[in-house]
């Protein structure tokens, strides 16, 4: 398997190369040539370490030891069954998918924990180093620390915006206290958090000199260890191997939904990827309208993980669009950097449903599902449900992809529920935990100054 750059303007790559590179060299994200096919028969009948292998060897041809690897990351210790992703049936016809079970209670956790055992090996082989800079929305940051705390040869420099994660995720990666985890918290949102990872890659002499590396979904890892729970949840929902189902799936950066839409390419029977939004809805009104319009501004909600105007992977989705025309992406991407908007509706965009969910859709959607099916979830999970409820279609499953545990968004659910949601074991006292981290201003510049600072101290 060979990767491509969405701009086209970088030499076809081996996944090696691309997974310690992260954003292509040309300011694109990397691509499979082709999406292979599934041999859904033959899938349906794997565990959830032995799927896991034959998809990623798909994506991963030239990983030694994969399956051996997989074995390593998808363990009952590592997510809290053998399932890993358990799916539970709340009406006929009606599923959660479970993906909160991992160390974080996060569904990043399913990609992060893979790719940290990557990196360590790819990085073992090489005998190099890695400095991962990543920007987070509130679960990648702790999902990737998490994954990365503590491995030889790999710091993290992990920018998160102030004020807009919750207490619980902020806690979580704060109180890290290992050597390698650097927390720079950004005076801005989450979208100048991502933009400055932006433009530190940007820096070709930079990137090279310091072996910058990605745990964002921009690094295409991410997105072919989420493609392997679409298949699970579809073979745990369905008996026939052609039946079609739908999936509900809460999205911000549309990463989560986009490797449901890779699932499908490679034949996954798929009827509609239904996309959520909260009231940051840029997403929505593209699939809606075909016009991709940035907000000059980040409303802050309580579904916070989803705080975004500028959705990295939209871009790999409109790489397809444009029929793989990389110059034809890239002049597009310019021009939305000038104009804040570009208008694809006469561009095909089957296969997707999406819609809007506020915060009081999201209150009296936490209260109905704990209500009727007795299960507490998370705000975002709700966002998902609201709008996932709202495109159903009478005979088609739909699976609705869960994102957090509930206990990370206390102060919702206790105005939700008139409580808030239990604690599970060993996150008891977390937010009283000592924290490090600095504040900064959103300055791509002052994220170079701190990498060459700490990065150079790493090495004496």
């Amino acid at each position: 398997m060979r990767y491509v750059s969405t701009r086209g303007g970088v030499q076809p790559q081996r996944f090696s190369d691309i997974l310690l590179e992260g954003l292509a060299s040309d300011g694109g994200l990397y691509v499979p040539e082709s999406y292979p096919r599934a041999d859904i028969a033959a899938w349906r009948r794997l565990d959830y370490p032995g799927l896991a292998t034959a998809i990623l060897r798909q994506f991963m041809d030239d990983v030694p030891g994969l399956e051996a690897l997989v074995a390593r990351t998808y363990t009952r210790a590592n997510f809290g069954s053998d399932e890993i992703a358990p799916l539970r049936t709340l009406a006929p016809g009606l599923h959660l998918l479970g993906l909160s079970n991992g160390p974080t209670l996060a569904f990043k956790d399913l990609a992060l924990q893979l790719l940290g055992n990557l990196f360590e090996q790819v990085l073992g082989e090489r005998q190099a180093t890695l400095n991962i800079l990543g920007a987070t929305s509130g679960d990648t940051g702790s999902a990737a620390e998490h994954a990365m705390r503590g491995r030889r040869g790999i710091q993290v420099f992990m920018l998160s915006p102030h004020g807009r994660v919750s207490p619980f995720q902020a806690a979580q990666m704060y109180s890290l206290q290992d050597a390698n985890i650097h927390n720079l918290v950004v005076r801005g949102v989450f979208d100048d958090c991502q933009d400055m990872v932006k433009r530190v890659n940007a820096d070709a002499a930079f990137k090279a000199r310091h072996r910058i590396g990605a745990v964002n979904s921009i690094n295409w890892a991410r997105i072919a260890a989420q493609v392997v729970y679409y298949f699970w949840g579809y073979f745990r929902a369905t008996r026939a191997d052609a039946e079609e189902v739908s999936f509900a799936v809460p999205t911000g950066n549309f990463g989560n939904i986009y490797a449901g839409y890779v699932a499908r390419a490679m034949g996954l029977p798929v009827r509609r990827l239904i996309l959520a939004t909260n009231e940051n809805d840029v997403l929505d009104e593209f699939f809606r309208t075909g016009k991709y319009r940035v907000r000059q501004a980040t409303v802050a909600t309580s579904s916070p993980s989803m705080d975004i105007s500028r959705a990295s992977n939209f871009e790999r989705y409109a790489f397809d669009l444009v029929e793989r025309e990389g110059r034809a992406l890239g002049s597009l991407w310019r021009k939305l950097e000038t104009d804040a908007e570009i208008d694809l509706s006469l561009l095909p965009r089957s296969g997707f449903a999406s819609g809007r969910s506020t915060h009081a859709d999201r209150i009296a959607t936490l209260r109905s599902v704990h209500t009727l099916y007795g299960v507490t979830i998370d705000p975002h999970t709700a966002d998902g449900i609201k709008v996932g409820l709202e495109h159903r279609e009478e005979g088609v499953p739909l699976i609705c992809l869960e994102t957090a545990q509930p206990a990370k968004f206390a102060a919702t659910l206790l105005e939700a529920l008139g409580r808030e949601p239990e604690r599970p074991a060993g996150f008891e006292d977390l937010e009283q935990r000592p924290q490090r981290f600095e504040v900064i201003e959103a300055d791509a510049e002052a994220v170079k100054r701190f990498i060459e600072h700490h990065a150079a101290a790493a090495a004496r």
